[in-house]
């Protein structure tokens, strides 16, 4: 079984793309490869097709949704090829809050479709969201039969804990460590629902933009903050990956 896991990575944005799979299966990483629009999931998916290790995620991004939108139709269509979807949510920030309506609209759809076929894990973004992202999930999804992993999460505590009794998991990236909610976060989330993720390359690694081999670090941070061994801490990651590997379909 993998030996780290990277649960939210934009791994065809990284211009050595394809080689960055074979890397993550060479090291045991398992990784998903979340995308932002559907229109990026082929070529994703074929190349994770061919490992063990790393999934590509069908994804429609909330900050894309203002010019992509319509892209909601065609990501309908692939639903049915893929278990995994991300990255999807809302993002409420300054300069998306505009779109938030239809971002609502393609949402519903998205949490919908998911529902009907049951099976799928979601990774999710909820930027200043997250008790709408919690109300519409609990409104259109069903979530005896779907997981939601809860990507970079800014919400409260109170959310969090919310989250938590819906059956939610959370990403966390050692970016999310460096920050004065974390220790809240962390108190509200018990240990059997942490994953890692780097969103690379949106944050830094240790040489430049973090691969999916930088979420060692975040092991190491979350080991700390749980008071565990490193290795304890890799262990128990994995053993949550597997979890939600029992519930995919495909």
């Amino acid at each position: 079984m993998a030996k780290l896991v990277d649960f939210h990575c934009h791994l065809d944005l990284y211009p050595d793309f394809e080689a960055l799979v074979r890397e993550c299966e060479t090291r045991e990483i398992y990784t998903l490869a979340v995308t932002t629009t559907p229109r990026a999931w082929s070529r994703n998916h074929e190349l994770a097709s061919k490992t063990k290790h790393v999934r590509a995620a069908l994804g429609l991004h909330p900050q894309l949704v203002h010019s992509h939108g319509s892209d909601i139709v065609m990501w309908e269509k692939l639903l049915d090829k893929s278990s995994y979807v991300g990255e999807v949510g809302l993002d409420a920030s300054p300069q998306y809050y505009k779109s938030l309506p239809e971002q609502k609209h393609v949402f519903e759809r998205i949490l919908k479709a998911c529902s009907k076929q049951g099976g799928k894990v979601l990774s999710i973004h909820s930027i200043r969201t997250a008790s709408t992202v919690l109300d519409m999930a609990n409104e259109h999804l069903d979530l005896r039969n779907n997981t939601m992993v809860l990507h970079w999460f800014t919400g409260t505590a109170v959310e969090a804990r919310r989250a938590v009794e819906m059956g939610c998991y959370f990403s966390i990236n050692a970016r999310m460590l460096r920050s004065s909610k974390s220790n809240a976060l962390l108190k509200a989330v018990p240990l059997e629902r942490i994953l890692t993720e780097t969103d690379g390359p949106f944050t830094d690694g240790k040489v430049g933009p973090a691969r999916p081999e930088d979420a060692m670090t975040c092991v190491e941070g979350l080991a700390g903050a749980y008071d565990l061994p490193v290795a304890d801490m890799q262990k128990a990651i994995v053993r949550n990956l597997l979890a939600i590997l029992q519930t995919v379909t495909k």
